[in-house]
């Protein structure tokens, strides 16, 4: 399940493709040099049949290891995905979200391509978790074999994928989110299939210590920390912005920068409804705010519980992606 995929802000740094891929390059050639390469890290590697083992964690596919020692696991694309879509979104959901989730995590990788590095993804958060065979489950490799060679396109291209856990009932556009150039398919609408979700409403005490720590990276020019303010919500109900109050001055960051920096589990999402600062007992003395607020992640895209909910209600893995992704349709690759 994604704080992303809450935690992150947009592009992903850590994620590339080291060549574009085709329809050769992808699911069930059997050539391992067309695989999908996956950047494991260093450490031992050993056979085993069908695979190998590396930081007790079992592998498809075959290996190899760079002149810097880092490992790189070469596997067919669905094979990857089969590890992928159970690590991103419970294998307990319906076939329908899975369907949907296996599409995204395919074109998430085909849209994000770099021919600049010897391997395509990393396994981690920072791009999409990646286990192995440990982490398969019978019924979402079942939604991957179903979707083979399926993604989302948009005019001639493929779609950017973007997902998070739960957009709180509201998705988010790219352009609020990431300040970028609108992309006509990821705009902000009512989403109310994901009140299901823990985390779509939540409190949190969020304390002086922490906040200062986060205000002296970001703004030191403000002095000592003395208020915290979300400010600036955009057409989702987003702060945009974060005042920092200081004793000498006042700064005006980027909520996101804000959010990453404080701790994205600290603060689920920046659709915030109520806040309010926090004081020591018998003092005025800054403690700290409490903020109240929706949803988990950046809320950009397929919102992963709204995805389950739309699949609760009968919907099909194609008609969840046209609601989240307004515009797209399901090609191949």
């Amino acid at each position: 399940m994604r704080l992303r995929r809450g935690a992150f802000l947009g592009g992903l740094a850590g994620l590339a493709l080291a060549r574009p891929l085709t329809a050769q390059t992808l699911g069930g050639s059997g050539d391992r040099s067309q695989a999908l390469r996956v950047l494991l890290g260093r450490g031992s590697v050993e056979p085993v049949p069908g695979g190998f083992l590396f930081a007790g964690n079992r592998y498809r596919g075959s290996y190899r290891i760079l002149a810097d020692g880092r490992v790189v696991n070469e596997v067919d694309f669905d094979d990857y995905l089969a590890s992928v879509v159970p690590s991103e979104m419970s294998a307990s959901w319906p076939a329908a979200a899975l369907e949907a989730q296996a599409i995204c995590s395919r074109g998430f990788i085909l849209a994000r391509s770099n021919p600049n590095r010897p391997y395509d993804v990393v396994p981690s958060e920072l791009a999409q978790v990646y286990r192995g065979v440990g982490s398969e489950h019978a019924a979402s490799t079942a939604a991957v074999r179903a979707t083979s060679g399926m993604v989302l396109r948009y005019a001639n291209g493929f779609a950017q994928i973007e997902y998070s856990s739960c957009c709180g009932g509201f998705s988010e556009s790219s352009a609020d989110a990431w300040g970028a150039a609108p992309i006509p398919y990821l705009v902000a609408h009512p989403c109310p299939y994901c009140t299901a979700s823990p985390e779509y409403r939540w409190r949190a005490n969020l304390r002086a210590a922490d906040l200062s720590e986060s205000a002296g990276r970001i703004a030191p020019q403000i002095g000592s920390l003395q208020e915290v303010t979300f400010m600036e919500f955009d057409r989702s109900g987003r702060a945009r912005s974060v005042a920092l109050t200081g004793v000498e001055s006042v700064a005006r960051v980027p909520a996101s920068r804000f959010r990453i920096d404080v701790g994205a589990r600290k603060v689920p999402s920046l659709l915030v409804r109520r806040q309010k600062s926090l004081f020591a007992p018998g003092t005025q003395a800054f403690a700290g705010i409490h903020i109240e607020g929706r949803g988990l992640g950046h809320g950009v895209g397929l919102c992963q519980w709204g995805a389950r909910g739309y699949a609760l209600a009968k919907g099909s893995a194609q008609e969840i992606l046209s609601f989240y992704f307004v515009g797209t349709s399901i090609g191949r690759i």
